[in-house]
C-alpha cells in the first residue's frame, strides 16, 4: 500500500545518537519512564568514565513540567554511579554546551524534548567537549544500556552534587566578548524587540541578553518559564501566529522566536512577515563572512542561499548529512567560519560549537544595526528560494534503500551526493531524499527560486517513487 497521507506512529520512547527521548509515563520501554530513564543515565556514567578521567557531569533542563522530576532521578542515578553532578536548572541547550569544558567535566546532559510537545522530554548526551555524542558512541551507549551489566557505587564513593546558577551570565558575557557583537551600534539603534519564548527558559535568557546588549524596549510574550506551551513550541512560520499579530499590532524592529531549550532561532520582520527560519543562519553568515571571509557548512537539506552567499564573499561551501554532529564534524574538516541548520540553528565557533539562539540574535541585532536596513529591507537583499517539504509513506515490504537507488539511477545524469540519502541538483533547483530511521517513510525535500516550480520538482520525484514501487510489485 501507498500513500502521502501522513501515519501516526505509537513510538513513544526513540533511542538515537543525539539522546534518549520520549513521552513521559506508561510502560517501560514504551514511553520515558524512571525506570527507562535510570537505566540511560546509568550507561551514560559509564560511558562517560570509561571515556573520560573527569567524573563530573554538567546537567540542564528546559521548563516542561516533568523537568523537576527527570533531573533528580539523573542527578541521583549520576551520583550512585560515582559521578560528581553540577546542576545548572533552568536554563538553553547552548548554555549547558558551554559550561562542560569550563567546568573540566566528562560531559553533560541537557534535559529537553527541544521542540516537542509537552508530554516529551529527553536526555540529550554530550562529550567532555560540550558536543553531542558522536553515531559510535551513541551506540556503544546503547549497547552499554542494553548490557545489564553494570555496578554501581559504594557509600563511601558516591558522587557529588551542586548547584550552578551562574553560568546564564557567563554564556551571556562571552557572547558579549565577541567581537563581531557590536553592542554599540545595536545601542544607537533604539530597537525595540518582541520576544515569544514559549513559557520556557527562552523566556529568561533572551530578556536577559537583549538587555545586555542595550536593546531600548523588550515586549515579553509567553516569557514566563512554566513549561505550559501556549501553542506549538517548533519555531514554524504556522507556529508564529501570536507573534506575527503582536509584530503588525505594535510598533516593533524586530520579532524573536526560540524554542524550549534555545538552539533554534526564528525572526520576524517589522511589518509580520516572518524572516524565514532558512534565513537566520544566511543573514548571520554573511555578517560574518563580510567581516572575516571564510567556508561555511550547512545541511543538505538547507536552503542553496546559504552557498550563494558564501561564494559573494569568495569562501567555500560545502554540505554535510543532516544532524547537527554532523554539520560540526563537516565544519572542523573544513575549517569553517560559521555554520548550522536551515532550522534556524546557528554554530558559531568563536563562542562553541553547537547550534546556539543566543549568538545568533546578538549577531544578528549586530547585523542588522549597521546594515542601515529595516529588517524586511534585509531580507529581501538576499537570494529568495522555496522549499517544499513532503513525505511519502511505503508499506512494511518494501525495501526502502532499493527505491532510493532507483531514483539515483533515474537520475544519475544530474549531479547526485548519497552521504544521506539521494540529494540530486539541478542548476539552482534541488531536491533530497531520506528515509526515516523508524518509520517505513521518504522524505521529500525541494528547493526553487519559485515555490510552485518547487512543489512540482517534489511531485515529480513522488510519481518517480511510485513507477519505481510498482515495477518492484
Amino acid at each position: 500500500m501507498l500513500t502521502t497521507n501522513q501515519i501516526h506512529t505509537t513510538l513513544t520512547l526513540i533511542k538515537s545518537i543525539s539522546g534518549i527521548r520520549g513521552t513521559i509515563g506508561g510502560k517501560s520501554e514504551e514511553g520515558l519512564t524512571p525506570t527507562d530513564i535510570v537505566k540511560f543515565t546509568t550507561a551514560y556514567a559509564a560511558w562517560v568514565k570509561e571515556h573520560s578521567a573527569n567524573t563530573k557531569v554538567v546537567i540542564g533542563r528546559d521548563a516542561r513540567p516533568s523537568g523537576e522530576m527527570v533531573a533528580k532521578l539523573v542527578a541521583g542515578t549520576l551520583q550512585s554511579m560515582g559521578i560528581d553532578v553540577v546542576d545548572l536548572g533552568l536554563t538553553t541547550t547552548p548554555t549547558v554546551e558551554i559550561a562542560v569544558p569550563l567546568e573540566n567535566a566528562g560531559g553533560g546532559i541537557i534535559l529537553t524534548a527541544s521542540h516537542n510537545p509537552v508530554q516529551w522530554n529527553a536526555l540529550k548526551l554530550l562529550n567532555e567537549k560540550g558536543e553531542f555524542l558522536s553515531a559510535d558512541a551513541g551506540a556503544e551507549l546503547i549497547a552499554i544500556a542494553d548490557s545489564g551489566t553494570l555496578e554501581f557505587s559504594s557509600v563511601k564513593q558516591l558522587g557529588k552534587y551542586s548547584r550552578n546558577d551562574s553560568y546564564l551570565k557567563k554564556h551571556i558575557d562571552l557572547i558579549l566578548d565577541l567581537p563581531e557583537v557590536d553592542t554599540e551600534a545595536i545601542q544607537k539603534k533604539k530597537f525595540k524587540v518582541l520576544v515569544d519564548a514559549v513559557n520556557s527558559t527562552g523566556g529568561i535568557a533572551v530578556p536577559l541578553l537583549l538587555k545586555a546588549l542595550g536593546v531600548e524596549s523588550i515586549e515579553e510574550l509567553y516569557c514566563e518559564p512554566n513549561g505550559l506551551f501556549p501553542h506549538n513550541p517548533e519555531p514554524l512560520p504556522e507556529n508564529l501566529t501570536h507573534a506575527i499579530t503582536g509584530m503588525k499590532n505594535g510598533s516593533f524592529d524586530l520579532g524573536i522566536v526560540v524554542d524550549p531549550d534555545v538552539d533554534r532561532l526564528a525572526l520576524i520582520c517589522e511589518d509580520g512577515s516572518p524572516f524565514g527560519e532558512e534565513y537566520t543562519l544566511v543573514a548571520v553568515a554573511d555578517y560574518i563572512l563580510g567581516l572575516k571571509g571564510g567556508n561555511t557548512v550547512s545541511n543538505l537539506s538547507s536552503t542553496r542561499a546559504l552557498q550563494d552567499i558564501t561564494q559573494k564573499h569568495g569562501g567555500t561551501y560545502n554540505a554535510s548529512a543532516v544532524g547537527e554532529v554532523n554539520v560540526v564534524e563537516k565544519m572542523k574538516s573544513t575549517k569553517a567560519t560559521i555554520g548550522g541548520e536551515g532550522n534556524g540553528g546557528v554554530i558559531y565557533p568563536e563562542l562553541h560549537y553547537g547550534r546556539d539562539a543566543l549568538v545568533g540574535i546578538a549577531l544578528f541585532l549586530s547585523h542588522l544595526a549597521k546594515s542601515e536596513k529595516s529588517t524586511s529591507r534585509l531580507r529581501a537583499s538576499y537570494p529568495n528560494y522555496f522549499i517544499s517539504k513532503n513525505k511519502i509513506d511505503l508499506s512494511l515490504d518494501i525495501d526502502v534503500d532499493q527505491v532510493l537507488k532507483g531514483i539515483e539511477q533515474k537520475y544519475a545524469q544530474q549531479p547526485v551526493n548519497t552521504i544521506d540519502g539521494v540529494k540530486i541538483t539541478f542548476d539552482n533547483e534541488w531536491v533530497h531524499l531520506r528515509k526515516s530511521n523508524t518509520e517505513p517513510i521518504i522524505r521529500i525535500y525541494a528547493e526553487s527560486p519559485s515555490l510552485a516550480t518547487a512543489e512540482h520538482l517534489a511531485n515529480k520525484i513522488i510519481s518517480d517513487i511510485k513507477e519505481i514501487v510498482s515495477a518492484k510489485v
